[in-house]
């Protein structure tokens, strides 16, 4: 198998028999043996029914159904899971990403030795205030944080060696920094590649606003678990060791000056409340730091989830 795409979808029936013939189109030209695999992420549509129909028609064509609404992470492992490719194509199921990318992208990862492809949809067609300025400002926190000089960590059309996606785990929400989580699992070459973003011709976007707030959670959490989730001792009991030092410090102080001063009220002083406080903190998160030690990193239910019906797959 040359190539496979994954594409997760939510309520875009009108869409898929149009993205279907022109992957078909463009994979035939280019002589690649394929696969589609559309992930129903829970559609309350037809979308499914039309995947069936498409099966029927083209047997490249493979459908995963989740029992209801995971969202798009989910969607993306499960399809990573089952996709048989040396070169693995990630896109969105409305049209606004162009299959016509699909040559150079896996050019890139064959002849040029990339990891990983992100596309940059350097044109948008999106609401500036709404889309453009929050991306801007998302992308900008994420460069600096993982150290991935890409201009668009969230677009949906990548490419990617097929030993890339079976060593990485996207979950939760952690589909916009699959560069990092793969730059984090050693592998470096991380390209980008300027697409075409077309406007959106069926449907509406399934994205509101807290996806930005969401995005800038996932990406602390995804920072903490990239460096410490395989030594958790080294952040907590550094803080623990270093807040209870600052205590352990304040109370000698005041333990010295009652010494000096048998008249000096240890419980009368701010300071001795200060410095109960402190060490109790740091004891708390030097145990804290013992616990994550020994909790695995990766819970076997992170990605669990309900799959009503497959094709093909």
């Amino acid at each position: 198998m040359d190539l496979s795409l994954v594409i997760p979808l939510l309520n875009e029936e009108e869409s898929l028999p149009e993205l279907a013939a022109w992957i078909h189109q463009v994979c035939q030209r280019e002589g690649y043996r394929y696969e589609i695999i559309f992930v129903d992420d829970g559609s309350t549509d037809d979308s499914w029914a039309v995947i069936s129909q498409l099966r029927a028609a083209n047997e490249a064509v493979r459908g995963i159904k989740f029992q209801r609404n995971y969202g798009k992470s989910a969607a993306l492992n499960e399809g990573f899971k089952a996709a048989k490719g040396e070169v693995v194509i990630t896109m969105d199921a409305d049209l606004q990403d162009s299959p016509d990318e699909i040559p150079d992208l896996v050019r890139m990862i064959r002849q040029e030795g990339y990891d990983l492809v992100s596309g940059w949809k350097k044109k948008r067609y999106d609401n500036k205030l709404t889309k453009n300025l929050p991306s801007k400002l998302f992308n900008a926190a994420t460069r600096q944080v993982s150290g991935i000089y890409l201009h668009d960590f969230n677009c949906g059309l990548k490419a990617y060696k097929r030993k890339v996606i079976k060593a990485i785990e996207v979950y939760g929400e952690m589909h916009r920094y699959i560069p990092v989580i793969a730059k984090w699992n050693g592998f470096k070459k991380i390209g980008e590649k300027v697409v075409e973003h077309r406007a959106r011709k069926y449907g509406t976007t399934k994205f509101g606003w807290e996806r930005f707030v969401n995005g800038f959670l996932d990406l602390a959490s995804i920072t903490f678990v990239g460096k410490f989730g395989k030594r958790p001792m080294h952040f907590f009991g550094l803080w623990g060791t270093f807040v209870f030092l600052i205590g352990f410090g304040i109370s000698a102080y005041l333990i010295i000056n009652k010494l000096i001063d048998p008249t000096f009220y240890l419980t009368s002083r701010p300071a001795f409340y200060i410095a109960l406080v402190l060490a109790i903190v740091g004891v708390q998160l030097f145990l804290a730091g013992f616990i994550s030690e020994l909790v695995a990193r990766n819970s076997p239910e992170r990605n669990v989830y309900g799959i009503e019906e497959r094709l093909g797959v």
